[in-house]
């Protein structure tokens, strides 16, 4: 347990940060997976498609705000548009 004040302070902190990053990450994989959902599911290619750009949106706001490495928010925005187009010359 902390001696200080301020350590008390900076436990509290930390704990909320944690507590609201992990929420943000949690979000964030459910919109993949929603996407992945759908696409597997052979879902309407317009609900497809707004799934994607939520999912893309979430991808760049976390990246932008460095909640996720911005790098891997680009690799996961290209994997997700790959799956799209599969998915959109498959039909």
């Amino acid at each position: 347990m902390p001696l200080h004040k301020s350590a008390e302070k900076r436990l509290r902190q930390s704990a909320r940060r944690n507590e609201r990053n992990r929420a943000r990450k949690k979000e964030l994989k459910v919109l993949l997976k929603n996407v992945q959902k759908l696409i597997d599911t052979n879902a309407d290619q317009g609900e497809v498609e707004a799934a994607y750009r939520s999912a893309v949106q979430k991808l760049d706001r976390l990246g932008v705000k460095r909640y996720i490495h911005p790098n891997k928010a680009s690799r996961k925005k290209s994997q997700l548009s790959r799956m799209l187009n599969a998915y959109a010359q498959k039909d």
